[in-house]
């Protein structure tokens, strides 16, 4: 049974007006519910967002945070974006206020079946394939969360017989009470965000909220192969694990070249392993946790199959852009913590050029240092982590300071050889340069086909 709330006439606040934000102010205002929305901008930098939230009827208090604004609430949503320990948010607290993420405010709403995705890496590629894999199977499936779009923004489009795929991050975990996927994932835990959390063992205990409110008639899908993971495997769901390396007592493990899954002694084969068409060691673990999940929702083994085979990928996560000259460009700008650029450089089997660097979420670079000089003829740095990653990389590998990503591209695209790749996985956020890591995706793809279309142009003349 879900908890509901009842939001007309209750004072709300939301706090943060980015997409989340103003999704979570327009959810509210039209149920009925008394709502202001804050930001420590300007409203000159929210100026259409001031327009929409003001039309629907809410309060602005902009530039600022009051608290005496935060304690005159009824229930208070804070978007991923806003520290937790905001010190309004831990006066409300501290009052008694409910502080909420908008996953759960959209929770009390959602129809239908649940399952909620986390981890370090690869969230949104399993979110995005396990939505793939239900629709292949004829299951009525919204995906949303973390991906793209807010949670909130998709309730109305839910059902009873509704299976809803969410990415969800620590942030938006750190302020849930009551939410509760029928079926939870948890991928991986690397350190991330520590400038956020503090510490390995905050980030992993945000995230394992995961699994907090569900129940013997839940399931709980985790990697066995994470030492990080098996410590916050929960005691009262059913507990599924998947492994690439080893046979488990229950959930889903490579045995050969067969996908298979075990549950109360009994095996069945899911897919071949040759069916999988994603790059990397990394996306073999992201397949045995989607298809977990899809068949503790219902789905065939048949549909499974069908489902990874004909997925493509998504943009951002190891994304082949273009072949120029012979040398191959990949955008992997999701890649913002050390170890998805880990991941990155197992996934490739030839000489990599590599672009690093962006805002350092105290991260480790040094453990880069060996697979780097093993794999990759040139580093190019860019942003405000450059100096931390240089000094942490040592001088064992030529490094380039590039400082922007159009400098960058264009320096490996002069040093590279027929038949290597120029790889972008940066290790780190994109808030020095860019929106976001999808905004710093785009400039990178558009840069390369700048380039490819110079090399078009200048080939009648003998190419290179």
């Amino acid at each position: 049974m879900k908890t509901g709330i009842e939001l007309a006439a209750k004072r709300v606040l939301v706090v943060g007006l980015a997409r989340t934000g103003i999704a979570t102010a327009l959810f509210c205002a039209a149920r009925g519910a008394r709502v202001t929305a804050t930001d420590e901008r300007a409203e000159s930098e929210l100026r259409e967002a001031a327009e929409k939230l003001r039309a629907a009827g809410c309060a602005l208090e902009l530039g600022v945070h009051r608290e005496k604004t935060f304690l005159a609430q009824d229930l208070i949503v804070a978007s991923p974006g806003v520290p937790y320990a905001l010190p309004p948010l831990v006066a409300a607290r501290a009052r008694g206020i409910p502080v909420w993420s908008e996953i759960e405010l959209a929770s009390r709403f959602l129809a239908g079946r649940l399952v909620a995705i986390t981890g370090s890496n690869g969230k949104t590629t399993t979110t995005a394939l396990l939505g793939h894999i239900l629709e292949k199977a004829g299951v009525p499936t919204i995906v949303a969360g973390n991906i793209g779009v807010p949670l909130i923004s998709r309730v109305e489009t839910t059902s009873d017989s509704t299976v809803t795929v969410a990415e969800v991050s620590s942030f938006q975990l750190e302020n849930i009470a009551a939410f509760r996927p029928d079926v939870g994932v948890l991928l991986n835990l690397t350190p991330d965000h520590l400038d956020r959390h503090g510490s390995l063992d905050a980030y992993g205990r945000a995230k394992a909220r995961l699994f907090e409110n569900q129940t013997e008639n839940d399931s709980a899908v985790l990697n066995a192969d994470d030492p990080g993971v098996t410590p916050y495997a929960p005691s009262r769901p059913q507990v599924f694990w998947f492994s690439r390396t080893k046979r488990v007592a229950s959930g889903a493990f490579l045995r050969s070249d067969d996908v298979v899954f075990r549950r109360d002694g009994a095996e069945t084969v899911l897919l071949r392993r040759n069916q999988i068409g994603l790059r990397g060691e990394h996306n073999v673990e992201n397949v045995l946790a989607a298809a977990s999940a899809a068949l503790l929702i219902g789905a065939a083994p048949a549909a499974i199959a069908a489902g990874v085979e004909t997925f493509a990928g998504v943009e951002h996560r190891l994304e082949f852009v273009a072949e120029i000259a012979g040398v191959a460009f990949f955008n992997d700008s999701k890649a913002t913590n050390v170890d998805a650029t880990l991941k990155a450089l197992d996934a490739f089997p030839g000489r990599l050029l590599v672009i690093l660097g962006g805002k350092d979420k105290g991260g480790d670079f040094t453990l880069l240092r060996e697979p780097l000089c093993r794999r990759a003829c040139l580093l190019l740095l860019i942003g405000a982590a450059t100096e931390k990653i240089a000094a942490q990389i040592g001088s064992d590998l030529p490094v380039e300071r590039a400082g922007t990503l159009d400098r960058a591209v264009r320096l490996a695209f002069e040093r590279a050889k027929p038949g290597d790749t120029v790889l972008l996985a940066p290790a780190c956020a994109s808030f020095d340069q860019f929106e976001n890591f999808e905004h710093r995706g785009r400039v990178f793809k558009q840069l390369v086909r700048q380039l490819e279309q110079q090399a078009s142009s200048a080939a009648p003349a003998g190419g290179r």
